[in-house]
């Protein structure tokens, strides 16, 4: 008798205030926003060195890579560069691009 006299309560609680006695689910929290992906092709010494386990001697040489094989087509090329391994790469690879820089668009 009990749990049906507990049964009907809780449905009279939810036909007045309309919203069910047992707890409410869990929301998910809101994505965080995340970076944006550093350019190989444009990045500064500075940006590169944001980038776990780059160093200034590493983001140095990505720079001379650059600049030798006239910028990097794919993100796999980053391990050419003295410094960066498999490994190394796995963990860069969701924070590099390689798009094209943009040409200055302008009349000579």
């Amino acid at each position: 008798m009990r749990t049906t006299l507990s049964s009907a309560l809780a449905l009279c609680t939810l036909l007045i205030i309309g919203t069910p006695v047992i707890a409410a689910p869990l929301q998910t929290p809101a994505p965080v926003a995340e970076k944006a992906a550093i350019n190989l092709n444009t990045a500064t010494l500075d940006q590169l060195e944001t980038l776990p386990g780059i160093g200034r001697k590493v983001a140095e040489r990505i720079l001379e890579h650059r600049a030798k094989s006239g910028g990097f087509k794919k993100i796999e090329e980053l391990m050419n560069v003295k410094g960066i391994g498999e490994k190394s790469f796995l963990k860069l690879k969701p924070l590099v691009s390689v798009a094209k820089p943009e040409k200055a668009s302008g009349v000579d």
